[in-house]
């Protein structure tokens, strides 16, 4: 596959784009994979049809982008790096329902996430994503200068044993993970800010006074999930989707059940935020 085979068809102006001519199966050139990286900066989220992955081939993908993640509460048994995301008539709790970069809580947050699902209700369970350098540049200069003084704190607790009810001790380290990280981050490829905090893994703003941290959280939290910063994703059989954790902030909606929602996300290491 040649980069000119490539082609990137936006769903918005502001975020995400389907990506047509590409075998997502095979191996990938230089060339190719820097198109598909250099279209990936640009729209943030990338989307792809018709894509009958296998485990390997999933895995094969992500490590294109880097050292496969391996998830704070497990992942797949002989498939590190790989997270299994199942849901049906059964379930009692739903990955990814509420806005969140996935496991902000670490000290190097996955920069990418790469999704394949291979069963989908015949309706509904689409995603959603924010653009969060959007978020960002929306609002008032002073408004974010002052954000871009402070620090939070993310959580793994509050998240998988608060929601999940996981022990601590079935971890990937033995403890819940967290980590202080900036409130506004500075992407080390595009050099762009986004902000950087979500309802479920930010615990608190560091250094201000609690009653101070939850009204500032709430406001943030109101602002990323403005449609203006949105795209949202209505899944096939065989789809996937890749997006940018470092700018992107992104909710599974849990509205199939009794139908089943099934697949595969491998997520690739990023930075420390900075």
């Amino acid at each position: 596959m040649s980069s000119n085979s490539l082609r990137f068809e936006p769903l918005t102006p502001i975020i995400g784009a389907e990506v047509h001519g590409i075998d997502l199966g095979e191996p990938m050139a230089d060339p190719a994979f820097d198109g598909l990286h250099e279209g990936w900066m640009k729209h943030q989220v990338l989307f792809f049809r018709d894509q009958p992955l296998d485990i390997e081939q999933l895995k094969a993908f992500g490590r294109r982008f880097g050292e496969l993640h391996l998830h704070p509460m497990g992942d797949i048994e002989g498939h590190p790096g790989v997270l299994a995301i199942y849901a049906d008539a059964n379930s009692t709790t739903f990955a990814g329902r509420n806005w969140h970069s996935d496991v902000s809580c670490d000290e190097l947050p996955p920069a990418a996430s790469i999704l394949h699902l291979h069963q989908v209700p015949d309706v509904g369970g689409d995603t959603i994503f924010g653009n969060m350098y959007a978020a960002f540049d929306a609002l008032s200069p002073a408004f974010a200068a002052f954000l871009d003084g402070l620090e939070a704190c993310h959580s793994g607790r509050q998240r998988f044993a608060g929601y999940f009810g996981a022990s601590e001790e079935d971890s990937r380290d033995g403890k819940f993970p967290e980590a202080v990280h900036p409130v506004v981050r500075s992407h080390p490829v595009t050099g762009r800010k986004a902000l950087y905090v979500n309802p479920v893994f930010t615990s608190h703003i560091v250094g201000i006074e609690p009653e101070e941290s939850r009204a500032l959280l709430e406001f943030l939290y109101r602002h990323i999930a403005l449609p203006d910063f949105q795209c949202r994703f209505r899944w096939r059989e065989n789809s996937v989707a890749m997006w940018d954790n470092r700018c992107v902030v992104h909710a599974a909606i849990p509205d199939y059940l009794p139908q089943t929602r099934s697949g595969y996300r491998v997520t690739v290491v990023g930075e420390r935020p900075a």
